[in-house]
């Protein structure tokens, strides 16, 4: 027999008991979906820490201090980031010292995050000005009492263009909204637009004193010089800090490359990871095509010694059984895909992440599904295959 006409019997088949084919491929159908919709989970988790990665800045080293003083104080100060902003490799530095304090605007308040810094900040961080300015080399040097709000911030203080020039409170101090900055997009304790950026001198002067800073942004011109513009901060800094060639640095340099190949690593292993467990549920379906498959072939013993009698050979009777079983599992493949991708775009919109659509995710979830068929097939249709005609035609 040809192709065609093997599944033409096994459409047919299918189509006489359907309540038993349905409840035979829901093993498949769940399995399938499973693999799909945790793939895509895993994919969207990745994209979304890589693209919030990338947000932080444009080819971004982070320098942090590795120890603080008991008064708060550390290692990093405004001057060792205008020293590093004058080597050759590097586009732009931004010193950063930040608290918590409480905001009022008229009757609003809101708790945030107070960044002092310089006017380098929006270029190192990748923000960009949606209303107003941002700080500038003047407001900074002054240590103006002047404020640029994250648009989350400037939301919960029920502030807009308008209000560009009106005073807020920072922590009992009055400041002037300058700037709104563009939204990146964020939420909960990791929000980059809940944060008021400030002169980092108006932070010292009126929050906390000192004139150390708890970080330094330093975003580099050319990814390829990364390494090398390490080695001169590196090199700069301890030089600053009169360290001996026997003493360990009192500073740690960051790069966002290794940050984003560490994140897309974790998340790789935690896709497979999933994928792996949901493919459990895909054998189990399997099992499930394999049994339905042997109470065919008792069922259907009298038929095939009929067709035995008649002239269809061993070969015949295999390839008919086989090709149900890759039916039942290829529908269920195929309706396990489109329920996946259904629930994995249903996780992404209420996770708030883009939803990830990988076509060789799919090509494999429906190349399982044939490859169980297969598998738990073949025992079934062999088994269909070597009854012996004469018996079969006396089994009741």
């Amino acid at each position: 027999m040809n192709v065609t006409e093997l599944l033409r019997l096994a459409m047919s088949r299918l189509r006489t008991q359907r309540l038993r084919a349905a409840l035979t491929m829901l093993g498949v159908i769940i399995g399938v979906a499973s693999v799909v919709a945790l793939v895509g989970v895993g994919q969207g988790t990745t994209s979304n820490i890589t693209s919030q990665l990338a947000s932080l800045g444009t080819n971004l080293l982070t320098i942090n201090p590795t120890e603080g003083g008991s008064d708060g104080s550390t290692s990093l100060s405004v001057d060792d980031a205008v020293a590093i902003g004058d080597l050759s490799g590097v586009a732009a530095v931004a010193p950063e010292v930040s608290t918590s304090l409480t905001v009022t605007a008229g009757e609003e308040t809101t708790e945030t995050t107070i960044v002092g810094t310089t006017a380098a900040y929006p270029t190192v961080r990748a923000y960009s000005v949606w209303q107003g300015s941002s700080l500038t080399d003047v407001s900074v040097d002054r240590a103006l009492r002047v404020a640029v709000l994250g648009k989350s911030t400037a939301d919960n203080l029920k502030l807009d263009e308008s209000d560009i020039g009106s005073q807020i409170s920072i922590g009992g101090i009055g400041f002037t909204v300058v700037g709104i900055l563009q939204p990146k997009g964020g939420s909960g304790f990791q929000d980059p637009d809940d944060q008021v950026l400030v002169p980092v001198g108006t932070v010292q002067k009126y929050f906390l004193g000192g004139d150390s800073v708890r970080s330094i942004g330093v975003s580099v011109a050319s990814g390829a010089d990364m390494d090398t513009t390490k080695a001169e901060i590196t090199a700069l800094l301890r030089q600053r800090h009169d360290l001996a060639s026997a003493d360990e640095d009192d500073f740690a340099i960051f790069d966002q490359t290794q940050l984003l190949a560490a994140a897309s690593s974790i998340s790789g292993t935690l896709t497979l990871l999933l994928g792996g467990i949901a493919s459990i549920s895909l054998v189990v379906g399997g099992i499930g095509i394999m049994n339905i498959m042997l109470v065919s072939v008792r069922e259907r013993t009298r038929e095939i010694g009929i067709r035995k009698a008649i002239g269809a050979r061993a070969g015949d009777i295999l390839a008919q059984f086989l090709v149900e079983a890759l039916t039942l599992s290829l529908l269920g493949g195929l309706l396990g895909v489109a329920v996946g991708l259904g629930v994995s775009a249903l996780i992404a919109r209420f996770a708030g992440w883009a939803f990830a659509f990988n076509p060789t995710t799919i090509l494999a979830a429906v190349l399982s599904s044939l490859l169980v068929g297969v598998v738990f097939g073949v025992w079934p249709a062999r088994q269909a295959a070597r009854l012996d005609p004469i018996s079969a035609l006396r089994y009741e």
